[in-house]
């Protein structure tokens, strides 16, 4: 009966093993294309360390670009005019005004990459304004009608606060 090999020992014959990946050994770098041995990340140069926490990592130092800005303007002015007919969408677009024009200032000195992305939502802030000031004006006009709100004041049933509202509508609509 045969013991099976220890797949560990060396060959027989003392000849060491051939070395993979192009005869590399242990100290030697790998050729471009092959990966890293065994226990070396991707990605790490031999004999440099991954960057310490709180240190910048290669590819993001002082002149990567800054793009958080302009993105959220965009996302602030575009959430603004969805809720525009309310008094948040406003406030929101007051946000994404200021935003876009910090995220442009960064674009133009060369910071940031999404100069037209800070401008989009520059814009879409601005519309997100005006939107809800003219809901803002158009309550305030509907409030402050003294015969809408005289008349409902004054009605003793629904049915008479109910053609107060046809006779308001009617009086707006024609001028």
């Amino acid at each position: 009966m045969t013991s099976p090999q220890d797949p560990f020992a060396p060959p027989p014959g003392g000849q060491p093993p051939q070395q993979p990946h192009g005869g590399q050994s242990p100290g030697q770098q790998p050729s471009y294309g092959e990966p890293p041995p065994y226990g070396q990340p991707y990605g790490t140069p031999y004999g440099q360390q991954q960057p310490a926490y709180g240190q910048q990592p290669h590819g993001t130092g002082p002149g990567a670009s800054r793009n958080g800005f302009g993105t959220t303007a965009l996302v602030l002015g575009v959430v603004g005019i969805l809720t525009s007919w309310l008094f948040v969408g406003g406030l929101l677009g007051i946000g994404a005004i200021v935003l876009g024009a910090i995220g442009r200032k960064r674009a133009k000195r060369g910071e940031a990459t999404n100069g037209g992305v800070a401008l989009a939502g520059i814009i879409t802030g601005v519309v997100s304004v005006v939107i809800a000031a003219l809901v803002v004006a158009g309550a305030v006009a509907l409030f402050n009608n003294s015969d809408f709100t005289e008349c409902v004041q004054q009605a003793e049933t629904q049915a008479d606060a109910d053609q107060c509202a046809v006779d308001f509508e009617d009086s707006v609509t024609t001028g």
